[in-house]
C-alpha cells in the first residue's frame, strides 16, 4: 500500500505528537511506501512565512532532513493530478488539501489524514 501524508500528519509524526495506532503503524513500517507532497512543503513554507508555523530550521532543511530520516518519498505535482484537480468537487475549499486529494486519486493511493472532509472524495482516507 502507498500512502500520501496530509501536512498535519507529517508535522505530528516528526514532532512526536500522538497519532492513532493504525497511522503510527503505517508510518513506522519500513516496507510501507509513504509519500510527502510538494503541496505540503508549499503549505508549510507559506505558513512559516506568515508566522503560523514555527520550525527549528528553514522549511526546506526541515523537510529534506525528515524525509531522509523517515524514508518518506517526495511527490512532485504531476499533470495527472492537475487533470483530476480541475474537475474535483468543492467539498473541500483548502487549495493544498484539494491538491493532495487529486494526487491521491491520480496515483490510486490512500491518504493519511485526520481531516473528515477527505472522506467526501473517492479516495481511501486512513486515520483511526
Amino acid at each position: 500500500m502507498t500512502v500520501l501524508l496530509d501536512t498535519h500528519v507529517f508535522l505530528w509524526w516528526v514532532n512526536g505528537e500522538p497519532i492513532p495506532a493504525r497511522a503510527r503503524d503505517l508510518l513506522a513500517a519500513r516496507e510501507q511506501e509513504v509519500l510527502f507532497s510538494a503541496a505540503s512543503a508549499w503549505e508549510m513554507t507559506i505558513k512559516a512565512s506568515i508566522g503560523k508555523l514555527t520550525l527549528p530550521e528553514p522549511v526546506a532543511v526541515f523537510v529534506q532532513k525528515n524525509l531522509a530520516l523517515n524514508r518518506f518519498r517526495w511527490l512532485g505535482i504531476e499533470p495527472a493530478a492537475l487533470a483530476v484537480l480541475q474537475d474535483l468537487e468543492f467539498h473541500h475549499r483548502d487549495p493544498f488539501d484539494r491538491l493532495l486529494i487529486a494526487q491521491a486519486i491520480a496515483l490510486g493511493c490512500s491518504l493519511l489524514s485526520a481531516d473528515p472532509l477527505f472522506k467526501e472524495y473517492p479516495v481511501e482516507c486512513i486515520w483511526k
